[in-house]
């Protein structure tokens, strides 16, 4: 994968192989018990490391507010008006990580994803649609993982052409970290292998080639 150059992005890449397609997996009780603020986790978000996500989203032009602010953020809310279920278990990993974290994580289907896969600043005018009902999010600014057929995942939304569904056997995981939280992308992705792992999932490494 071949990572195009920014000052702040720390992106850490990797696979999944899942033992049976995701309709055949829900989130297990006593992991979907994790995607709670009360719950014991090795990583606790707070405002520094939200103010330091939303720096490093900043830095080619986009505004990570309101609408568009990061995914990370909108779990904390959605967590603590209980207003999430559990979907499958490759969302419900993503989300329990990415709630105590902080770090914003994108989960896309590889087959239905083309490579070759690069990370770059998405260009003025680029979009997607993020939905089912079709709505559409302005990319321009926002680094973005990239497919061969263009943008399909962030740390904002991600594209609806890539999400997981009951058929999905194999994801491609991008934590969205920052260097200013040294080492903090890191454990986060140790710890959401570990829960992988623990469902009967094979991860594997991403090989990054800075551009």
């Amino acid at each position: 994968m071949i990572v195009e150059t920014h000052p702040l992005l720390d992106a850490r890449v990797f696979t999944t192989t899942f033992p049976r397609p995701l309709g055949e997996m829900p989130t297990p009780p006593e992991t979907f018990a994790l995607l709670s603020l009360q719950a014991d986790a090795p990583l606790k978000s707070d405002d520094g490391v939200r103010d330091a996500v939303r720096a490093m989203l900043r830095h080619g032009g986009f505004k990570p507010a309101g609408r568009s602010k990061p995914a990370s953020e909108y779990l904390v809310r959605a967590v603590g008006d209980g207003a999430l279920a559990s979907i499958n278990a490759a969302v419900g990993v993503c989300n329990i990580v990415s709630l105590h974290s902080g770090m914003p994580i994108s989960v896309v289907d590889l087959a239905k994803a083309k490579p070759p896969f690069r990370i770059a600043i998405a260009p003025a005018g680029a979009s997607y649609v993020f939905n089912a009902s079709g709505q559409a999010i302005d990319l321009a600014g926002l680094v973005c993982l990239c497919d061969a057929d263009g943008p399909c995942g962030n740390a904002v939304k991600d594209a609806q052409r890539t999400k997981t569904d009951a058929n999905t056997t194999q994801t491609l995981t991008v934590i969205w970290g920052t260097q200013a939280l040294p080492g903090r992308a890191i454990q986060a992705e140790t710890w959401y292998r570990q829960l992988l792992h623990q469902l009967g999932a094979v991860t594997m490494d991403v090989e990054e080639d800075p551009k």
